[in-house]
């Protein structure tokens, strides 16, 4: 049997294996959101800045946020100013919600 053992030294991120170990998540949808819980809270989230981080196209970061969405690990909440649309927040959940 194959072993991997990982030195862990600083810079690194701990985080629940819910996301990762669940079957109805996309590995692009699993990666993100390992990604997105490694970046520090006050972090500017947007489509724009998680394509240039991730380096891949908004598209691949739209449909992994809507996969994270439906499937109950994020909420996006869209925020008013002056009765127009201002900053989304990101609110993600370690565990799925209903």
């Amino acid at each position: 049997m194959t072993k991997i053992k990982v030195s862990h030294n600083k810079n690194y991120t701990i985080m629940s294996n819910y996301h990762l170990r669940d079957k109805k998540l996309s590995l692009k949808a699993k990666g993100l959101m390992s990604y997105m819980l490694s970046l520090p809270d006050n972090w500017d989230y947007s489509v724009s800045g998680l394509s240039i981080v991730c380096n891949c196209g908004r598209d691949a970061i739209r449909t992994g946020l809507n996969e994270l969405e439906k499937q109950g690990y994020l909420k996006r909440v869209q925020q008013k100013e002056n009765g127009k649309f201002d900053k989304t927040i990101y609110i993600l959940h370690e565990e799925k919600q209903k």
